[in-house]
């Protein structure tokens, strides 16, 4: 190729580059559509509300706390 082509060429591929960024701004996605709606999320803060009573009290279960059905003298059960 001579070096006209290149120059040819370059401009052709910047004026096309050019054309084409500035189309797809103003077609594709135009400014007006560019806004979004959020949720406002409300700041964490330390404070600690205490839980219903109706299922936290002092008779409800733990299930923290390991369950015992009855004694066993067996240390290897499934085996």
């Amino acid at each position: 190729m001579k070096q006209n082509d290149w120059a040819l060429i370059l401009v052709v591929v910047i004026i096309s580059g050019a054309a084409s960024t500035l189309l797809s701004n103003y077609l594709i996605n135009p400014a007006k559509s560019r806004t979004e709606k959020v949720e406002v999320v409300e700041k964490i803060t330390s404070d600690f509300t205490t839980p219903s009573t109706k299922y936290f009290n002092k008779d409800s279960l733990n299930p923290t706390k390991i369950i015992d059905i009855g004694p066993t003298a067996n240390p290897k059960p499934f085996q």
